[in-house]
């Protein structure tokens, strides 16, 4: 199960049908929207400031989103892919982004609209990236624009996890259910 906790008694708060991966960490100031999914050993904290996540975002494998206290906020739009191991401390992603794996996004740092933010790149805090930009390299560069073909793979991408989570979602309720089950016929 999902570790879910308050911080100075403020919880996550969910929206219908969010995944969260059993060993993934959700606490304090966090909001989830509808179908977002969170996988294995993500982290999300909200402990030093609040962090919102748009409707069909996925938030993958050893991701972590926190931010600095008195300082930033994390809010990252609907249907946004979060690379594995990527790092979102404190920074606003527009709607449709794709974050690579491994990719670090700083304090106040923000990315625009359809944007694919590269594997590894590292976007300096405070850095503005138009819409529709394409980053590499570190510190992060635009080198041109999205194309409409990349754009279209990230929506399916998008797709794809949220009904990769309504599997993984109808197998752990089943297999709680007959956990439960299982329990209470002894």
């Amino acid at each position: 199960m999902a570790i879910v906790l308050p911080y100075l008694e403020v919880w996550p708060r969910f929206g219908r049908d969010v995944f969260l991966a059993p060993n993934a960490v959700v606490t304090g100031d966090v909001e989830l929207g509808d179908e977002v999914s969170v996988w294995f050993g993500a982290v999300l904290r909200g402990d030093s400031g609040s962090a919102k996540i748009g409707p069909r975002t996925n938030i993958q494998d050893l991701a972590c989103v926190h931010m600095t206290r008195g300082l930033s906020s994390a809010e990252i739009g609907a249907d946004v892919t979060v690379g594995h191991g990527a790092i979102l401390h404190g920074c606003k992603v527009g709607n449709g982004c794709l974050i690579g794996m491994g990719a670090i996004l700083l304090d106040n740092a923000e990315i625009g609209e359809g944007s694919i933010v590269a594997a590894g790149a590292l976007v300096p805090a405070r850095a503005v990236i138009p819409p529709r930009s394409l980053v590499v390299g570190s510190p992060g560069k635009v080198t041109r624009e999205v194309t409409p073909e990349e754009t279209e793979r990230i929506l399916r991408g998008v797709a794809q996890y949220v009904e990769t989570a309504r599997s993984y979602g109808a197998v752990r309720g089943d297999l709680e259910e007959k956990a439960i089950s299982a329990r209470f016929a002894r």
